[in-house]
C-alpha cells in the first residue's frame, strides 16, 4: 500500500481559486457545467482528506458564497 501524499496546505488556510471551479455533476445543487467559483474566487480551507486511488490531498473550500467544493492542490493558492 502506498502512503498518501502528504497534503501542502492546512485547514483553516485562506485560498484563493486558480480557474473557474466547474461542476463535474458532483455538486447537487447547480447544473453540470456550471462555474461554482470563478477564477480568484477567495475561500477556507475547512477539511483536508485524499483521493485513494489516486494518492493525493483533496481539500473542501468554502466559498464566499457559504458552499463547499473539493479541489486539488493545482486548482487553489494561498491568498
Amino acid at each position: 500500500m502506498i502512503d498518501p501524499r502528504q497534503p501542502k496546505y492546512q485547514w483553516g488556510m485562506r485560498v484563493r481559486c486558480l480557474a473557474d471551479l466547474v461542476n463535474d455533476g458532483s455538486f447537487p445543487d447547480a447544473p453540470e457545467d456550471a462555474v461554482l467559483a470563478p477564477e480568484g474566487t477567495l475561500g477556507e480551507i475547512v477539511q483536508v482528506g485524499a483521493h485513494v486511488e489516486s494518492n493525493t490531498p483533496v481539500y473542501m473550500v468554502e466559498f464566499e458564497q457559504k458552499f463547499v467544493v473539493g479541489c486539488l492542490e493545482e486548482e487553489i493558492e494561498p491568498a
